[in-house]
């Protein structure tokens, strides 16, 4: 990861809420679930919401603040939304912490230390995002502490270090991972020799495989799971490739290096149609595998290569047959199954997308929030805003979950309302 700019270390003490106009508070119980945003990019992880009802341009100055809250502390991670509650993952004096803040007003109900704080010239904190499953909470730190919470409480169920636990290593930018739940396991990528992915028993924490025949190193991505033609496949992208490990015991299904660059390997694979799209920066592209699973295995075969979608650290969505995300600075459309190119526009600057009510939800690095159409026949900005810089890149991804969008920059927190009246 190339710097753009010396940061210097800061790390935000304290909390302090300031509390704005309580018109539009989600509904509470079962009714503010419906459209919950449980882990990273959401319920499925794939950026997209199925949430409806929403404001389709935004005012001039962007929506109304619900509620705002600073002095969370330092850190890179998005927010998972579950119930009433909001968690959050950050850098105190106690280290690397977690905490539970209440949905309707953002007075934050508990803290607790997971380990060992970490910054570089990047800047402090975690960088992943809490998982919710049922009744607990599952965190991975920037140094690699992997613990069980109760979601209520935050009272500690199991805790362990993949790094050293399976023999990985710190990479250069601190560890950016949100542990993937599925089934009955939790599914991390340590990056340790012959355990290069692993999965544990989500209820004690022990391991229940490690993928032996993969030693990459760890990347900056997040892993997902879909079937592949009956096969279970857990797919991430590592320091070295897009990869493909087999969820029922590790097995290595496919290793595409092509889409790999030696720098930060950032973005989350894309599923859909038994094909998988991965994408990294720094000069390198994406790519779309098709998958054919035969006798419990599943091969890779490429589909198209294309240097039309350099993504850094934003993501890209899909929605009715069509990508969106930032080549480098520039927001681009692709068309799924050919990569050809619909269009291009600098938008709100090199950012985060997600998508909601036929809409993209867009936050530039240089705190610009953007709201466009999703249509493949050209950019339609409907609105955007600008919030306060925190002193570092804007990097962590929006979510939008029961007519707000919530925004984190570091130690901030902010809830617009968003619901169409």
């Amino acid at each position: 990861m190339k710097p753009h700019r010396v940061l210097t270390l800061v790390c935000a003490f304290g909390i302090s809420a300031v509390l704005a106009a309580r018109a539009g508070s989600p509904a509470q119980g079962s009714a503010a679930s419906a459209f919950d945003w449980p882990q990273w990019q959401g319920p499925d992880r794939s950026g997209v919401s199925k949430e409806t009802g929403l404001l389709q341009q935004w005012p001039a100055a962007g929506p109304p603040v619900a509620w705002s809250i600073t002095g969370l502390g330092a850190g890179y991670g998005s927010l998972a939304v579950k119930g009433d509650h909001i968690y959050l993952q950050a850098l105190s004096r106690a280290g690397s912490t977690v905490s539970s803040l209440n949905r309707a007003d953002g007075r934050v109900e508990w803290t607790k230390a997971v380990g060992r704080g970490g910054s570089n010239d990047r800047g402090p904190g975690p960088r992943g995002t809490p998982t919710v499953d049922g009744d607990r909470l599952y965190v991975l730190t920037e140094n690699g502490d992997l613990a069980c919470l109760t979601a209520a409480s935050g009272a500690p169920i199991w805790q362990r270090n993949i790094l050293s636990d399976f023999g990985g290593r710190q990479i250069p930018w601190l560890i950016s991972e949100s542990p993937l739940v599925d089934g009955g396991n939790v599914i991390v990528t340590p990056g340790g020799p012959r355990a290069g992915m692993v999965a544990l028993d989500k209820m004690t924490g022990k391991t229940v495989w490690q993928s032996e025949q993969l030693s990459d190193e760890a990347g900056y991505a997040s892993p997902i799971a879909a079937d592949v033609q009956g096969v279970r496949v857990i797919m991430t992208l590592t320091a070295d490739a897009g990869v493909g490990v087999r969820a029922s015991d590790g097995r290595l299904m496919w290793r595409h290096t092509a889409v790999a660059n030696g720098t930060a390997n950032v973005a989350t694979p894309v599923f859909a149609d038994n094909k998988v799209f991965y994408t990294s920066n720094y000069g390198t592209g994406a790519a779309l595998l098709a998958l054919t699973a035969q006798g419990g295995q599943v091969k890779a075969e490429q589909v198209y290569f294309t240097n039309q979608m350099q993504n850094h650290h934003g993501g890209v969505v899909l929605v009715n047959g069509y990508l969106y995300g930032f080549h480098q600075s520039i927001l681009t459309c692709l068309e799924f199954a050919t990569g050809r190119m619909m269009w291009r526009d600098r938008s709100v600057g090199k950012g985060t997308v997600l998508y909601a009510d036929n809409h993209l939800y867009l936050f530039s690095e240089d705190n610009v929030a953007g709201l466009a159409e999703a249509t493949p026949t050209a950019y339609k900005e409907k609105g955007r805003f600008r919030t306060v810089d925190q002193g570092f890149p804007s990097w962590a991804h929006p979510v939008v979950s029961g007519g707000r969008l919530y925004i984190r920059d570091q130690g901030t927190v902010a809830a617009y309302n968003i619901r169409a009246r």
